[in-house]
């Protein structure tokens, strides 16, 4: 702590820690120009640093210098159940190995504040047209995750420091959004900046509030959790700014579609964004939430607005306190973190896209930037005029429409919009297509209660959409199983069948095995296909039924003015229905007492949660980087789904003939995502996504499709899980090579822990999604990146090679990767360690962030 900076905050009884003295101590005036992330991360330096590196850390932000690792301490840690289970399933594991070498495993414990959103468990069996969809869809989350559930109950009382929401309550970005985060702390008589990492790529939606918000794995969250700093450089921080206003009718999932396409040709990978200017200044913070969720889409880290009047505006509506909003306009006024303030604030580079430019979008299919005007659905032969035949399914079906994700139900705006469109579509006599499965499943429960204010939810309902749940769901690829006679249709017709959807993913084969492409919308647009049916169809001219009168209707007849959603917005959201939903879900007094055993009581023959095996096995062994075999070699953007699939675990899979032979029945083998407390079903969920491309395994002179790999020196094509098998029999160490942005999507650990568990010791790609390179050094696997120029494909590799790595693990050092071919020939081609910094150079040589943090805490004990 830097108590020369500490002084008092006007007007409270707080003090704050004064970084602008710090930085101008430094170079006069210099405050003025740092981007609002940077005054954010001086803060956090000036306050957490210790006092000798203390300057030279704020020198990396004033003089734009990437040369030193300097430490950020997060406030919070924010978890859904998911990867927040499996990070304190390795908790629990790592007490029980502390136990074993004599130290004491109550000690163990998060150091930082963590809160725990039970919010992916959920799938949707019964639809928005069945009666208590709700209640039934929760009663079967319940008993398909019984053994989660009872691990997590335990960690509320077991574990100190964290709070848990359990399931049914709403998604966590959109709690966090509307409840959690107070935007500024006041503790201890200090007032400060709220800061947080989150197990979610999509954890940056909070960034709409002015909080550095960063989606990590659930292993940097354990890193973070445990209090060790997380060591960065200086990201590259990209100016946008936003000028022009919306067109009307244009909705701020058209802006997010568009600006996404926008920015991911900008390459903007790993860095922060912040958006100003006059079009952002106008927008809603529902809105901006729309555009933050929305940043790994883009592949930046962070998706930052300026704290301003709308921030002021919003945390008045979802119902905070007078005393805390007048805090954090007197704190982001006095520290310079108002938007006024940061008008002299320069970027290293800066964009400008126009609000006035975006139309009608979608996005799809299979990628989130893959931008599609909806008027251009025919010219890409997509679309087009279809005649139903009775009551058959059309090829191009939309057989799954869902109002999902808290991309789009944290802003009010998109929900009443498709209220309205549902209203304006049952007076005109339209229905949905029977065909449809459609689902309304907010993020939170406020939604429910401002939809049924404004007298909308029953015209959603009239349409299907029904509220399915409060939970992460078809977006998570957790959409539930179809009517048994569609789904034989679509399989004996060999239907193009796809799903629209108001999320952020829409990757192939995520949403639902039988949707064979998913196309992102605004949940308007959402509850127009429902009616077409199609996605053959021309939404914006082709005609969507006929009224009692006989006269067509097209999507003009039916969407609504914005001078109508806003009035409806006005009048139906009210603070005291966030207040009504979020004081009894927030009332977490805990008594822990002393009768909680330290150490979990494993369930033997659970699928779901299982003892970590972190201590034996592949990462027990010493890691030679010698005589490494290819498991795959996989092309460019490969995603976390592909490496580890969340979707819906199919009875002809590894992990599903796993699960049947544990006695599972198939109707309860739930999703690849809820097993991940099991690494004896996660490990089978490696590469096992049915569209992945392994390069290796060739048929007919074409690469083929599937979860596929081919066992060296023999040769022999088999499926992926039997090459693992027989690799780790044999103790042979691998390497995967890819192409460019390997790692994209979810900040999904067990992308990382399959590969090592099966093995592999080096991954060699031309490029790393940021949170995916951080998790697998956190277990111990080493990425490299071949320099420009040279790729698989340049070297001719085809798998029957093998691999060594030589030279010094050093931040961004020249290592040589030594490919040996099987005619004889050896060939050195230098690559780059992308371990970024000296901390992670600590944890890749520990084997892992578990065992780096077991080797501190039992030397620490130990003195």
């Amino acid at each position: 702590m830097n108590s020369q900076y500490r002084t008092h905050l006007t007007g409270t009884s707080l003090d704050y820690f004064d970084a602008r003295a710090a930085v101008d101590d430094i170079q006069a005036g210099a405050f003025d120009t740092l981007p609002y992330t940077s005054r954010v991360h001086a803060e956090n330096l000036v306050r957490r640093c210790p006092p000798e590196q203390l300057t030279d850390a704020l020198k990396q932000l004033i003089e734009r210098k990437r040369d030193i690792d300097f430490p950020w301490y997060p406030a919070r840690v924010v978890c859904h159940d998911i990867l927040g289970q499996t990070a304190l399933v390795d908790l629990a594991g790592l007490r029980d190995a502390i136990a074993a070498k004599g130290g004491d495993p109550a000690k163990v414990n998060p150091v930082v504040p963590t809160q725990l959103i039970v919010d992916h468990s959920l799938a949707v069996e019964h639809a928005g047209f069945e009666p208590d969809a709700f209640e039934k869809n929760r009663a079967i989350e319940d008993r398909r995750n019984d053994d989660r559930f009872h691990f997590i109950n335990w960690t509320k009382t077991a574990f100190k420091n964290v709070d848990v929401i359990p399931p049914g309550n709403g998604i966590m970005h959109q709690i966090n959004l509307e409840k959690m985060s107070p935007v500024i702390h006041a503790k201890d008589g200090v007032a400060f900046p709220d800061t947080l990492v989150g197990t979610d790529s999509h954890t940056p939606h909070v960034d709409a509030l002015g909080v550095i918000a960063v989606g990590v794995g659930g292993l940097e969250a354990e890193s973070v959790m445990l209090g060790r700093a997380s060591y960065m450089r200086l990201p590259h921080i990209v100016g946008v700014e936003l000028t022009g206003k919306p067109q009307p009718g244009i909705t701020a999932t058209d802006i997010v579609l568009a600006l996404t396409e926008f920015l991911r040709a900008a390459r903007v990978v790993s860095a922060y964004l912040e958006f100003y200017g006059e079009g952002a200044s106008h927008l809603t913070l529902g809105d901006r939430a729309t555009i933050s969720n929305m940043t790994p889409e883009y592949g930046a880290t962070a998706a930052m607005f300026y704290i301003d009047q709308q921030t002021l505006d919003y945390l008045t509506l979802t119902g905070r306190t007078a005393e805390q909003v007048e805090l954090v306009e007197t704190y982001a006024k006095q520290a310079g973190l108002w938007a006024d303030t940061l008008t002299k604030a320069e970027y290293e580079r800066v964009l400008t896209f126009d609000l006035s430019s975006v139309t009608r979008n979608m996005a799809g299919p299979s990628n989130p930037h893959a931008r599609l005007a909806t008027s251009e659905l025919a010219s890409r032969g997509i679309a087009g005029q279809w005649q139903q035949d009775g009551d058959l399914m059309p090829d191009g079906a939309v057989i799954i429409a869902a109002i999902t994700s808290c991309t789009n139900t944290s802003n009010p705006r998109n929900v009443i919009a498709a209220g309205l469109l549902a209203r304006n579509a049952n007076k005109k006599g339209l229905v949905r297509k029977p065909w449809v499965k459609t689902s309304l499943a907010p993020g939170s429960k406020v939604v429910k209660l401002y939809l049924e204010e404004s007298q909308l939810l029953a015209e959603l309902e009239q349409l299907g959409f029904g509220v399915v749940a409060f939970a992460c769901t078809t977006c998570n690829g957790m959409s539930g199983a179809l009517d048994p006679a569609i789904q034989q249709e679509i399989i004996d017709r060999d239907l193009y069948a796809t799903a629209v959807l108001s999320g952020n993913r829409n990757f192939d084969g995520r949403i639902h095995p039988y949707a064979k492409q998913a196309f992102l919308a605004s949940p308007p647009l959402v509850v127009a296909y429902a009616i077409a049916g199609t996605v053959r169809f021309d939404i914006e001219k082709d005609i969507l039924g006929y009224d009692a009168d006989g006269e067509p209707v097209t999507l003009k007849d039916i969407w609504p003015s914005d001078e109508e959603i806003d009035a409806v917005v006005k009048a139906s959201v009210k603070p005291e229905q966030f207040n009504k939903v979020y004081e009894p879900m927030f009332d977490l007094s805990v008594d822990y007492g002393e009768h909680i055993d330290p150490l979990y009581k494993w369930r033997e023959m659970s699928t779901y949660i299982r003892r970590p095996p972190y201590w034996e096995g592949a990462l027990a062994a010493e890691r030679t980087l010698t005589g490494m075999r290819p498991l795959a070699i996989l092309g460019d953007n490969i995603t976390t789904d592909h490496l580890s699939p969340s979707n819906a675990i199919m009875a002809s899979s590894a992990a599903g003939e796993y699960l049947t032979k544990m006695g599972v029945p198939e109707e309860d083998f739930n999703s690849y995502a809820t097993h991940r407390g099991d690494h004896l079903t996660a490990q089978r969920a490696t590469l096992a996504n049915p569209k992945v491309y392994n390069e290796m395994v060739v048929e007919n002179g074409q690469v083929k499709q599937g979860s596929l790999a081919r066992i060296e020196p023999e040769g022999k094509a088999t499926r992926m899980w039997e090459a693992i098998e027989t690799y780790m029999q044999r103790k042979q160490p691998l390497i995967i090579v890819a192409g460019a942005d390997y790692g994209q999507g979810s900040s999904r650990d067990w992308a990382a822990k399959g590969v090592r568990l099966a093995g592999v010791e080096a991954i060699v790609a031309e490029g790393f999604e940021r949170i995916h390179r951080t998790n697998l050094i956190g277990m111990g696997v080493l990425p490299l990146e071949f320099q420009a120029g040279t790729t698989r494909k340049t070297l001719e590799l085809d798998g029957t090679e093998t691999y060594d790595v030589v030279g010094e693990h050093t931040p961004g050092n020249i290592l040589t990767l030594v490919i040996h071919r099987t005619n004889g020939d050896t060939l050195e081609v230098p690559v780059t360690c992308r371990l970024d910094t000296f901390e992670e150079v600590s944890i890749y040589a520990a084997g892992g962030v578990l065992q780096r943090f077991a080797q501190d805490f039992l030397e620490a004990e130990a003195h």
